[in-house]
């Protein structure tokens, strides 16, 4: 049905937190008003063109891609505040009538971002006459500077832009009237009437809908807040008028503007004149620059040269397989236009690696590519590892190839900018991302402006279960408590968060992406700079994919930066070590990963796979591959059936002989995608190629296609000898693996990384440590957990100390780390660097105030002084914690006194009068901050406790009940029940598959670090005692069997501290030696028990000079209390040894 209006001015989420739609939703409105076409025109940018032209195409909507600019008066490189007030900018709608429209819109919006911007990305009349051919021009709204200058009375001026516009946009330019019920709208309506009538120029009406329903206007409203930082309540904030700015139907519109049907008719005439189509599924690589002194200049010859020469390095003598294997792999990447791809990417990663910058082995399929490791592009042998290309790269799947590099997080963007330099800074970018407003922020976000106190939004987002993706309709379904919410006192700010929910909060950057054209980049993308200066193309990833422009991810990998790391460290030692050269067949790195003792091991240090990875024993690099890929969703059931094959507790089946040379690595179960296709390869004769598009059809249920390749791979199958019955069983289990099989080549690589960081730190474990504690030290959890991973491997990281400590973590010898300054809160790159260049070169500083005399004080301020004292870093020289940090200011006037008079050339030691010395402050006489006060301090700077523990108070009590020992090894079997005693942290709520509470928390204790997993029953029973900082006992079963690389307890019950005498103590047992069985001695121990009654058994274990085992004797009538005054004395009359609670 073609529609007799069309909405032509309209915004999505995409003009950020002011349109309230997104963009599936725009379409899904205008699809139910019935309208064949409407138009997008965002504020000021062009974000959302790419699935908003996608989109309506698939619903058989005709897009109309524009944008609401802004015009700044005057100069666009002109950035002062006007003496009229406001941002010095009118608004224009510009309509996209062609392709040529369409890239000079592209070039106007990317001049708005990097040249106009001022409060908002402008452009100015000079660019835009520049650029105004094939595009429309609507007046605009009230902001346009038509319908402003007019409501100010100078109507001439209006009159001049009207006729200004009319000869830049020849026959394309409209006047625009809208009608909301606002009267300057009303008043505009006659003015343009008037200019139509005057200039003979074409009126055409629209809505501007922000939003899709009339009933969203008050989440629209909350939106603009949140753009603007302003609560709802504010008088002074910008609000629209009405609740108007919605998608009206054909007939309200026909309503409002029935006095101007030509208003009406003009955006039918509009939409009618616009031809555009998108350009999508073409490639645009740039050429890359072949030497010129190149034996060839093709580059399908420049990849051939290269790739045989890499190849003869690799592998010496090339075998007619391998030729083999280059020429089939040469001639696909050659009849698909790739070839100046794998050069272009060659040629980066030759680079990285020629200036020592860390590169990955490989990542996702490219490791299936011979060329890719005949190039170096990758470090993973596929024939060695049986990976195919047709995973990575297939003729019957046209799309582009997908070679992600990892690099040293550090030195990544000097890869980047070696791009930039090769192919011209116009033609590379880093790409944009946008954040969504997901449950928990838009309830925070909306709380906020609604009035809200911190407290009450902060509980309401605490009700919203911690998982991935969840929604708030998930929420309410799954919560008992956040449903009350939603139903009661929080009805409204929940309705409105579920309208705002899922749409754009803001604009960033992608964090790998980078996009290289093949020329300006403006020719296939708008441009987009941060209020960081970032600049950026304005399609997303998915967008510049959809164009076929070449996108890369150059992604920062903090492990290669480990490895580098510790390989700097070790080499500091004069050390010898290439870490390309160890062996993977260490049984000794092996016995690590078998142990669990996995923190800070790429991919394998999640507490649930170090319990796996106990259980399955690896012994080759084979187990770290598959490791890898069945710890996931999915394949994760078959880890234990995966386990018990290899350690021969069940039997290896394969579900035809034929199978056995593919799944004999994994023990007959399919774990790899590549296996699925050569199943279909040796069972029905499906080429590779072939067996990849099976393979993807099954992973995305593509039921048609499906159907059509199963009647192939059983007709196969049948010209194999295989029966029907059979290769349908086939057939239905590589379906059931094809949807969660994992990538085989992505998995190799990822276990190389592993396999070489679980070597460095078998053999170099203080320097790979320090390397680890250093890459992490802006996140204080991680260094608690890598701090508690040192004192399993017997290295203690000494305490931070100014007069001794380095900016990084450093291994001062194999069982010592020096704890890096940089670690703590608030102690800033610039100021360490001001402190340790000092120290080197004068020495060690004697107190705070010759640090504050000796130090550059506009970096070493008030902050820093405070959180190093706080950590104790400052324990080395004069005075107590409470005395220095008293003293901070004092010394910071000293040091600047000083500071001036060096200035001014005076020698503060040179005899000169008294007036002109400059006195040392003295520290004031005060008693030292009590234990409590300084490890709180330590905690907030630390994230962790130097000098003490908090538990130590309650140590007679955790060491009385505690039933393990974290000093020793020890087995547990499931259904032992050990009690454990600690401070509870690190609570993680969630809900189990019935929709019902239960939490996870670990429970720092002394000496170790303990899991703990609530499941509901115990959860309800106890969620009181669930605190942060709670000390309590937990009594439990292991959850596995386990040793003590990790523990981790199934809850039964929490006991706090306060109660666990009580609860706990059934028997006081004391052991008499021969010394101790004098009648006189057991009376008064008699005695003394009456004085401590309680409910407690007594019993005397006596020696039996006949038989090794005591006597047990229980004191009857006699209970007593456990109390720790009682135990003390009994302690300290038959020693500590012999007296103890059951």
């Amino acid at each position: 049905m073609t529609s007799e209006f069309v909405h032509l001015h309209n915004h999505s989420d995409y003009s950020l937190l002011d349109g309230a739609q997104r963009v599936d939703q725009l379409i899904d409105t205008i699809s139910d008003l019935n309208m064949d076409s409407v138009a997008l025109t965002e504020h000021g940018n062009m974000f959302s063109v790419i699935p908003y032209y996608k989109q309506a195409k698939k619903a058989g909507i005709k897009p109309i891609i524009g944008c609401e600019i802004y015009v700044a008066i005057g100069d666009r490189f002109e950035k002062t505040p006007k003496p009229q007030g406001g941002w010095g900018n009118n608004h224009l709608v510009l309509l996209a009538k062609n392709y040529i429209g369409y890239m000079n819109l592209m070039k106007l919006v990317t001049v708005g971002y990097l040249e106009g911007f001022y409060y908002r990305p402008r452009i100015d009349m000079k660019i835009l006459e520049e650029y105004s051919d094939g595009l429309i021009c609507l007046s605009g709204c009230l902001k346009g500077i038509i319908p402003e200058k007019m409501l100010k009375g100078d109507y001439e001026g209006a009159r001049e832009s009207a006729i200004k516009f009319s000869e830049i946009f020849p026959d394309r330019f409209y006047l625009e009237i809208q009608n909301h019920g606002i009267p300057e709208e009303e008043q505009n309506i006659i003015n343009m009437k008037k200019l139509s009538d005057e200039l003979n120029l074409p009126l055409v009406c629209t809505n501007d809908a922000h939003y899709s329903k009339k009933n969203h206007s008050d989440a629209h409203d909350i939106h603009i807040c949140l753009g603007t930082g302003k609560e709802r309540s504010d008088p002074n904030r910008l609000r629209y008028a009405t609740p108007e700015f919605y998608f009206k139907t054909q007939d309200q519109m026909h309503n409002l503007f029935k006095s101007f049907p030509t208003a009406i008719e003009n955006t039918r005439r509009i939409a009618d004149s616009i031809e555009l189509e998108l350009p999508m599924g073409e490639y645009h690589l740039p050429n890359f620059p072949i030497p010129v002194d190149a034996p060839v200049q093709n580059p399908s010859e420049y990849l051939k040269l290269l790739t045989n020469e890499g190849a003869s390095k690799k592998y010496g003598e090339i075998s007619p397989e391998i030729q083999k294997r280059i020429n089939n792999e040469l001639d696909v990447i050659g009849q698909m236009g790739f070839d100046g791809y794998f050069l272009i990417t060659a040629d980066f990663v030759k680079y990285a690696k020629d200036n020592l910058i860390p590169v990955g082995p490989g990542r996702g399929s490219a490791a299936g590519s011979i060329v890719s490791f005949s190039l170096g592009i990758t470090d993973i042998d596929p024939l060695k590892h049986n990976l195919l290309f047709e995973r990575f790269l297939n003729p019957h799947r046209v799309s582009m190839p997908d070679i992600d590099i990892d690099f040293c997080i550090e030195r990544r963007s000097e890869v980047i900018d070696y791009i930039r330099n090769q192919y011209g800074e116009n033609s590379v970018t880093q790409i944009i991302t946008f954040g969504k407003m997901k449950a928990k922020q838009v309830i925070r976000d909306v709380g906020r402006v609604m009035g809200y106190s911190f407290g009450e939004v902060d509980q309401i987002a605490k009700a919203i279960p911690d998982e991935l993706n969840i929604t708030l309709e998930d929420a309410i379904n799954k919560n008992s408590d956040f449903r009350e919410m939603a139903e009661g006192e929080y009805k409204e700010l929940i309705e409105h968060s579920k309208v705002l929910e899922g749409m754009n909060r803001h604009a960033s950057t992608h964090a790998a992406g980078v996009v290289i054209a093949d020329g300006d980049l403006t020719n296939y993308v708008p441009l987009y700079k941060s209020s960081n200066g970032d600049i950026t193309s304005q399609y997303d990833m998915k967008g510049l994919e959809d164009l076929g422009l070449l996108k890369m991810d150059f992604l920062g990998l903090r492990n290669l930066t480990v490895i580098d790391k510790t390989k700097k460290l070790i080499k500091r030692q004069n050390k010898a070590m290439d870490i390309g050269e160890i062996s993977f067949n260490d049984e000794k790195v092996y016995n690590l990963f078998s142990k669990g003792l996995t923190t800070g091991i790429f991919q394998f240090e999640s507490s649930g796979m170090r319990e796996f990875l106990k259980k399955l024993q690896p012994s080759s690099i084979e187990d770290l591959i598959a490791m890898n890929a069945l710890y996931r969703p999915g394949p994760m059931q078959n880890i234990d059936n995966f386990i018990s094959r290899k350690q021969g507790k069940k039997d290896i089946v394969y579900p035809l002989p034929i199978l056995e040379p593919i799944l004999k690595e994994t023990y007959g179960i399919i774990v790899y995608q590549e296996q699925v296709m050569q199943i279909a390869n040796v069972v029905a004769d499906f080429s590779l190629a072939e067996a990849d598009i099976m393979r993807r059809a099954m992973g995305k249920k593509k039921k048609k296609l499906m159907n059509e390749l199963s009647i192939k791979f059983i007709s196969g199958a049948r010209g194999k000898g295989i029966n029907k019955r059979k290769s349908e069983e086939i057939f239905s289990l590589i379906e059931k693996f094809a949807q969660y099989g994992f990538n085989k080549s992505h998995s190799t690589a990822y276990a190389y990384i592993a396999y070489q960081t679980a070597w460095l730190k078998t053999y170099y474990p203080a320097e790979f440590m320090s390397a680890n504690l250093t890459s992490e030290m802006g996140n204080i959890d991680r260094i608690v957990i890598l701090i508690n991973d040192c004192k399993k491997l017997n290295i203690d990281v000494s305490p931070p100390d100014i007069n001794i400590s380095e900016q990084e973590f450093y291994p001062v010898n194999r069982n010592t780390i020096s704890y890096g300054l940089n670690a703590i809160k608030n102690v800033g790159t610039k100021a360490l660097e001001s402190i340790i260049n000092e120290r080197t070169l004068n020495g060690k500083y004697e107190s705070i105030f010759d640090l504050c005399k000796r130090v550059d004080l506009q970096k070493v301020n008030k902050r820093v002084l405070e959180s190093l004292i706080m950590a104790g870093a400052c324990d080395s020289i004069e005075g107590n914690r409470a005395q220095l940090f008293s003293a901070v200011d004092d010394a910071l006037q000293f040091g600047q006194k000083i500071t001036i008079k060096n200035y001014d050339q005076v020698n503060i030691f040179s005899e000169t009068s008294q007036n002109d010395l400059i006195k040392v402050p003295i520290l004031i006489d005060i008693e030292n901050w009590d234990d409590k006060k300084a490890l709180d301090n330590e905690k907030e700077v630390l994230g962790m406790y130097i000098s003490g523990h908090p538990l130590l108070e309650h140590s007679d009590d955790i060491e009385e009940f505690t039933t393990i020992d974290f000093n020793e090894k020890q087995n547990f079997n499931k259904n032992e029940k050990i009690i454990v005693g600690g401070m509870i942290s690190k609570i993680t709520k969630r809900f189990d598959k019935r929709n019902r509470p239960m939490a996870f928390f670990n429970m720092d204790c002394l000496g170790g670090t303990t899991e703990v997993i609530t499941f509901s029953d115990c959860f309800e029973r106890h969620e009181n005692e669930i605190i942060e900082n709670n000390v309590v006992f937990v009594k439990g079963t292991p959850a596995d069997n386990t040793n003590f690389s990790d523990l981790k307890l199934i809850c039964d019950q929490i006991i706090p501290v306060q109660q666990v005498r009580n609860s706990l103590s059934n028997q006081l047992n004391i052991k008499f030696t021969s010394q101790h069985t004098d009648p006189n001695k057991i009376n008064s121990l008699m005695e003394l028990a009456k004085s401590y009654r309680g409910s407690c058994r007594l019993v005397f274990h006596i020696e039996n000079p006949d038989n090794h085992r005591p006597i047990r004797v229980l004191a009857h009538n006699v209970s007593v209390s456990t109390s720790k005054e009682f135990i003390s004395r009994l302690r300290m009359q038959f020693g500590k040894e012999n007296v103890w609670v059951e």
